[in-house]
């Protein structure tokens, strides 16, 4: 059995798909690109996909991950193509690697996200980002299944500055971007509840909804504070591929030099 680790993206209008959507979109991947894919035994059987971490419906993401396993070996980028080409537009299948080290939900351990303010002035969000940073607990509530539920919401949070809006739209509305690097813990901070802490904090609320994207999810690196990529290590296990002697002759002959 082979295992192939997928990085893919949720972009655009297709932020606002649920985990069960993507589900069903990527299943659907699977049959169309013919895929041989390993099922689950039972009365029910269904293809071995693993997903880890989704983000919440409503938010993009450039970096989310499953697991599938294969009954035959495959090459992981033809796979990649086959299935991006099966899946719809924003729903990028953007990287494949085959699985060569154990562990994959264990080191997406932090998520770097970007959260766009509409209408809020950039030496606003600064005070308030400032007034976050400086409370030693900010406690936020969320809806869950048993009702409200009251947590922390500043100590999962490693990094949050507010950066120069971007040239994008046109028009004279201020724009605030927030970079927010946030631990995955228990229970989980999302950036909907540091927008809630900011609130607490400083009376911070934008006016529209903010535009909030994953950008990279992996494991939390403590000495250069930076999330790193989670398939990495599977790319540096893979093994060297060997070049034929005469192809290696050919490679390196000067220019212009025969080889024999």
């Amino acid at each position: 059995m082979q295992r192939i680790r997928l990085r893919y993206t949720k972009r655009g209008r297709l932020r606002f798909t649920s985990h069960r959507d993507f589900q069903r979109a990527f299943e659907r991947a699977l049959r169309r690109s013919e895929v041989p894919m390993a099922y689950s035994a039972g009365f029910t059987p269904h293809p071995k996909v693993s997903y880890a971490n989704a983000a919440p419906t409503g938010t993009g993401s450039e970096a989310e991950f499953l697991e599938i396993a294969l009954t035959e070996a495959r090459d992981p980028a033809v796979l990649r193509e086959l299935l991006d080409a099966s899946m719809p537009v924003g729903l990028d299948i953007t990287d494949a690697v085959e699985a060569r080290t154990p562990g994959l939900a264990d080191r997406l351990t932090a998520s770097v996200w970007e959260m766009r303010l509409d209408r809020v002035a950039v030496d606003d969000a600064r005070a308030a980002v400032e007034a976050f940073l400086a409370a030693g607990t900010v406690e936020v509530q969320r809806r869950a299944k048993n009702g409200m539920r009251s947590f922390d919401a500043r100590a999962a949070v490693v990094d949050l500055k507010v950066l120069d809006p971007q040239p994008d739209r046109s028009g004279d509305a201020p724009c605030a971007i927030l970079r927010l690097v946030v631990r995955h813990e228990t229970p989980a901070v999302r950036p909907d509840d540091v927008l809630s802490g900011l609130r607490a904090v400083a009376d911070l609320a934008p006016p529209v909804p903010a535009a909030v994207t994953r950008l990279a999810q992996g494991l939390f690196d403590e000495e250069s504070g930076t999330v790193t990529d989670p398939l990495a290590p599977d790319r540096e296990a893979a093994p060297a591929v060997s070049i034929p002697a005469d192809r290696a002759a050919v490679a390196t002959a000067p220019d212009g030099a025969v080889s024999a």
